[in-house]
């Protein structure tokens, strides 16, 4: 009996537990109170399975060769940076993704963040919490300029949500959609142009290297004075040690961040001592309604791969492969 584990926390109960059951396979998943973000963590958990439902937790090459009978990786969500491609498409590990599920998810999850930053949060809770109350003021949204940096699936909804609140929309996009562009009122710039012009920049691109560390001392320092900065994309995009100086000097008014570098990120971390800094733990597109699909779709794909089937749109390597089997 072909077995799978689910190492994506909260993943302990969902709708791909029956599919895969009914479909033949044995079904685990690691216990919640338990960390798989380190190598060693991961590999107590992992060995002798066929399938894993992944979360965000690392997959180095160390791990993958340490595995051999891993065959699919099935990632909970659309990003897969932190999997060593290379090393899954050395051993013949299928890497799959579930597009489509989470974007609505994301979108609110960014204009919460944008909503809570623009509103003075954290800070407003820190001082109730402390007993001294304190008034400030800060800018409307509407009426706000939102720069959206990558105008994919879950761009277009961060935009559409933006629009409805009356915010200005700039957008930047290797491959812009201009269609959607026109029906929006998006206009398409330069990177540079976005960040100088912007109240608010909110970041959806993928890590790749052209893209890793995008958001640096010289692009921080392009960026209007009080603006902010949200990241629901990938924590890769971000120099953190030159995202905390802008936040001290108070270029930045704030910064909301779901993802970072180094995640779940230390405590250590001189982000968490700023007081314009809101955090959330890489959730952005986790809601009920996203986690059933995304869960049900992973389960489909190492089903569809079980039987012999090849459910493209979701692989993301062994890119011309022809020939692969669950056994090798």
């Amino acid at each position: 009996m072909p077995r799978v584990l689910c190492t994506a926390l909260a993943t302990q109960t969902g709708p791909h537990f029956p599919l895969l059951q009914e479909a033949g396979f044995e079904v685990d998943a690691v216990p919640i109170d338990q960390s798989v973000y380190e190598p060693a963590a991961l590999l107590k958990w992992v060995k002798g399975y066929d399938a894993i439902i992944a979360g965000s937790e690392p997959w180095p090459r160390s791990v993958i060769e340490a595995v051999p009978e891993v065959r699919v990786l099935s990632r909970t969500g659309v990003g897969f940076d932190a999997i060593d491609m290379a090393a899954c498409d050395d051993h013949g590990v299928i890497v799959a993704t579930t597009p489509g599920v989470n974007h609505h998810a994301v979108a609110e999850h960014t204009m919460a963040l944008l909503f809570g930053c623009g509103r003075g949060f954290p800070k407003r809770d820190a001082v109730v919490r402390s007993g001294t109350w304190e008034r400030f003021s800060t800018p409307r949204i509407m009426g706000q300029t939102l720069g959206i940096v990558g105008l994919g699936r879950i761009g277009r909804a961060v935009a559409t949500r933006a629009a409805g609140v009356g915010m200005k929309l700039l957008a930047y996009d290797p491959h812009p959609p201009t269609e959607f562009a026109d029906q929006w009122n998006v206009t398409f710039c330069t990177l540079d142009e976005l960040l100088s012009q912007s109240d608010y920049v909110s970041l959806h691109l993928p890590v790749m290297p052209e893209t890793k560390n995008i958001i640096n001392a010289r692009t921080l320092g392009l960026m209007k004075k009080g603006s902010i900065l949200i990241n629901t994309a990938r924590g890769a995009l971000v120099d953190e040690v030159a995202l905390e100086a802008a936040l001290k000097s108070g270029h930045l008014r704030a910064a909301g961040l779901d993802v970072m570098q180094v995640e779940p990120l230390p405590l250590s971390s001189p982000l968490l001592k700023l007081d314009n800094v809101l955090t959330s733990g890489h959730v952005a597109g986790l809601d009920n309604e996203s986690q059933h699909d995304t869960l049900v779709m992973c389960a489909d794909t190492i089903i569809q791969l079980h039987r012999g089937q090849w459910p493209t749109e979701r692989i993301r390597n062994l890119a011309g492969v022809k020939n692969w089997t669950w056994t090798r």
